[in-house]
């Protein structure tokens, strides 16, 4: 079993909550490095409380999910509000960078001595995963959040159209993500520079993501509840 988990502020007591009991988490719905960085913490206090009580480690699974397309749609917005060349210039740019230091930070947990003892008895590295790779701009490639996000170690969702068009003539380049960090580093610093709060970006993101997961809930809800005496279940 895996259990979906918004990975707000909120969520991530309850990622550790979850996975302390052996049940493995797809950490969702991750806007910022700096939330990242919290559901690293998360999940490797999670596992070392299953440790604590004699669970499994190598039962346990968990994603680390980072929607790509909707943050370059909300950056591309305020982009588009600056009207300026340097700002047309960085469109859609911003979600690649994103996921590759993401990566980079995933790369560097590998190393980080809680990781290496936790692995010792058996347990699983939490895994990035690339979701809403569909290109939304005309002026990009149709697999390019597939192809210029190929590492190892990662997941990926993927539309139907996406996943053809990516067997078609999707191409992976050589230097792969981990030969982006240093261009990723300098995009997220062009983009702040021309004036865009990509912290804002990332909470409003957030915030949007879990409206729309609690207005879905009440709908599903609404659903059953038309359909079954509730009366009679409580």
């Amino acid at each position: 079993m895996l259990v979906k988990i918004p990975a707000t502020r909120a969520g991530l007591p309850a990622i550790t909550a979850v996975l302390a009991q052996g049940i493995s988490v797809n950490a969702t719905l991750i806007f910022s490095l700096d939330r990242y960085a919290e559901v690293l913490d998360a999940y490797l206090s999670g596992l070392e409380q299953a440790r604590t009580q004699g669970l499994d480690l190598s039962h346990i699974h968990s994603v680390a999910s980072f929607p790509i397309s909707r943050v370059d749609l909300e950056v591309n917005k305020r982009l588009t509000a600056l009207d300026t060349e340097q700002a047309v210039c960085l469109k859609s740019l911003t979600g690649v960078a994103y996921a590759r230091l993401a990566y980079e930070m995933y790369e560097r947990a590998l190393t980080d001595p809680r990781v290496r003892q936790l692995s010792t008895t058996g347990a699983n590295m939490q895994r990035p995963l690339w979701a809403s790779t569909d290109t939304h701009d005309p002026s990009l490639a149709d697999t390019v959040y597939v192809t210029a996000l190929a590492a190892p170690g990662t997941v990926r969702t993927m539309s139907k159209a996406t996943l053809d068009a990516t067997f078609d003539h999707g191409i992976v380049p050589a230097h792969g993500t981990s030969g982006g960090y240093p261009d990723a580093r300098q995009v997220f610093h062009r983009i702040a520079a021309a004036g865009i709060d990509l912290a804002d970006a990332s909470q409003l993101l957030e915030d949007e993501a879990v409206s729309e997961l609690i207005s879905s809930w009440k709908d599903l809800r609404g659903i059953i509840e038309s359909d079954v005496d509730v009366s009679r279940l409580q």
